[in-house]
């Protein structure tokens, strides 16, 4: 009897062994996955800051640079064609809110509810002389970094795209809203990669995902340099 009830305490604690290696197994991984979530939580918000460091040097850095160009091409604008030197046109931006992003016109006057829903593309008779060679060489693009400045864009990011082609691609494309994640950009990975104007929707999506996957401050760099070199004239600016 007594060697049968030690038997039976000795099993009782095996168990209670077993229980709690089980229980620590258990315990381990998960402490080690919470710690592995904060450490991404605080390298990300670490690199938020850094980014909109870098945004706000950058973006006030090139108006200076710029100023005196832009200048100039608000004169000939306003000699050139009716209407006023800023376009400005309603963009969706990070978690779908809208904002106004700023362009210099290129384009002749339209009606609002057109301009809205007409995608531009090669040979537009809308576009007027001096936008094709601002358009051509990305000039019009350079009153954005005031939205920068301001918040609503980043140097770097997807591009953002107006309300009505949102919807419209939502529809089309599976995981096209992963791009209002991020802030939107001045210029982008897929943009580097010949993927503007009239081209391929999908692929552009693709490449944006790419860089949403990826971010990080030296790959910021690296897309800001690129452009410099191969992003501010491209074929299918037009």
């Amino acid at each position: 009897m007594i060697f049968y009830t030690s038997i039976c305490a000795a099993g009782v604690t095996n168990c209670k062994y077993r229980r709690a290696e089980s229980y620590i197994q258990l315990a381990i991984p998960s402490t080690l996955s919470v710690c592995g979530m904060e450490n991404k939580m605080k390298i990300h918000m670490y690199n938020t800051k850094i980014k909109r460091i870098i945004d706000i040097i950058g973006a006030g850095s090139a108006i200076l640079i710029f100023m005196p160009l832009m200048l100039i091409i608000a004169l000939l604008i306003k000699m050139t064609s009716k209407g006023p030197v800023i376009f400005r046109q309603e963009r969706v931006g990070l978690n779908d809110k809208n904002f106004v992003m700023y362009k210099f016109r290129t384009m002749k006057l339209q009606n609002p509810e057109e301009e809205k829903r007409l995608w531009t593309r090669k040979g537009d008779p809308r576009v007027t002389p001096i936008g094709k060679i601002l358009r051509r060489l990305s000039m019009d693009e350079l009153p954005q970094l005031l939205n920068v400045l301001r918040g609503d864009m980043s140097l770097v990011g997807p591009r953002p795209e107006r309300p009505y082609f949102v919807e419209k691609f939502k529809k089309q494309i599976p995981g096209y809203t992963v791009k209002q994640k991020v802030l939107p950009g001045l210029t982008g990975w897929a943009q580097i990669n010949g993927y503007r104007g009239d081209t391929s929707i999908k692929k552009r999506i693709e490449y944006d995902r790419y860089y949403i996957e990826n971010r990080t401050i030296w790959f910021d760099i690296k897309i800001i340099v690129l452009t410099i070199f191969k992003g501010f004239i491209n074929k299918n600016a037009y």
